[in-house]
Formats: structure tokens, sequence, C-alpha cells
């Protein structure tokens, strides 16, 4: 089974782009804090997060760099080679859900929230 969960915070603001078929896709960076050893902190894992559709847009509109998030999804490995000749691979998660952890602290989006609520 390919499951994983993670908790941690955005690095940047999350990227939105469109494939060739207008499919919509979310790229974050998420820093996950690791426990320290023997009373020395260690530096965080970084790990890729895509998400595709209606989640990318959500990431898109409502994240930004520094929020607290959870991500569910599932470990991809891809491997390639660069116009020069060298080879790359990487680790990434695909997102099959996001949970927003704590409220943006002066964006727009918890703004347009209020003013629905009241």
């Amino acid at each position: 089974m390919n499951s994983i969960n993670l908790v941690g915070r955005l690095t940047r603001d999350p990227e939105l782009r469109e494939t060739k078929d207008d499919t919509k896709v979310a790229g974050m960076r998420l820093a996950i804090p690791r426990r320290p050893k023997n009373g020395d902190e260690q530096a965080p894992v970084y790990v890729d997060v895509t998400t595709f559709g209606k989640l990318a847009d959500n990431c898109s509109e409502y994240l930004a760099k520094g929020r607290r998030i959870s991500v569910s999804g599932r470990l991809e490995y891809s491997e390639w080679t660069d116009s020069d000749g060298g080879k790359h691979s990487k680790h990434e998660v695909i997102a099959d859900q996001v949970d927003f952890l704590d409220s943006p602290q002066n964006g727009s989006a918890a703004a347009d929230e209020e003013g629905e609520s009241k």
C-alpha cells in the first residue's frame, strides 16, 4: 500500500499552472520538523507536494508561505534527463487531501469569510 500523511509548513506560496489538457496543478514545498536528538536541533525534511484540479485551485487561492498544513496522499518517484544530459530524480507526494491547520495571518480569504458570516 502506498499511503503517506505529513504535517508541516509551506516554504513558499503554491505555484498554480495548467497542463496541455487544461488540468490545474499546484506545486508546493513542505518543511517537516524533526525531533531533536540529544538536545540538538535537526534541520527539517523538505518534501515536494503536488495537487490537481479543484484541490489545486483551493491550495493556490487560500494557502501561502508559512501556513501549517496536513497532507494525505501517495508517494511517487520520477527520473528524467535534462537538456544537458544530466540525470535527475526526486520523490514527491501526490496529495489527495490537504487540510489547512491554521488561519491566515492577514489574508484576504479570512476577511472574505468573516464578511460572509456577518
